[in-house]
């Protein structure tokens, strides 16, 4: 029982350092889509949003989510945290390609459904979105990071965190 209480506060305080710096991921992925507009330009937002908050990601996520081991090299330790990102940076473009290309882009009722939760957006007057496409685009950020955050868990309890 004592081990499944230290995962849950673990993966609690996982969340809130990876809402924190989702925080920092979807600002700064929503600031470079602003600032430059293009057909592919979700997918360099997406790049930069998830580099910068890489950083604080490491920094918080090995002082207040998991217990270091004590016999690994702080260098090796972020190599193999920056590799396990990298990884996560793929999986996270691929799902932002899947979702605005594939998905909202090929499948009639996908791109219905955000068309119809978009206007009703807009018919409440919440006109933070440019377009329906930009719609998209934010919901794809949120789709892709909701699983790129299962694997970041996962992935770095496996190889970053002291056993016991």
């Amino acid at each position: 029982m004592e081990k499944k209480k230290k995962l849950i506060k673990q993966i609690l305080k996982f969340g809130v350092v990876g809402g924190l710096a989702f925080l920092i991921d979807f600002v700064v992925y929503t600031i470079v889509l602003k600032i430059i507009p293009g057909q592919y330009s979700y997918i360099f937002a997406g790049i930069c949003g998830f580099t910068i908050s890489l950083i604080f990601n490491y920094l918080a996520s090995m002082a207040f989510v998991f217990v270091r081991k004590d016999d690994v090299d702080r260098r090796k330790e972020f190599l193999i945290f920056l590799v396990l990102s990298l990884i996560g940076l793929l999986l996270n473009t691929f799902l932002l390609w899947l979702y605005v290309d594939v998905l909202a882009g090929k499948v009639n009722w996908i791109y219905s459904v955000h068309d119809v939760i978009y206007s009703w957006l807009v018919s409440i007057n919440v006109t933070f979105f440019a377009d329906l496409s930009e719609f998209i685009e934010i919901m794809a950020k949120i789709f892709a990071t909701a699983i790129v955050m299962v694997y970041n868990f996962i992935s770095r309890k496996m190889t970053l965190e002291k056993k016991d």
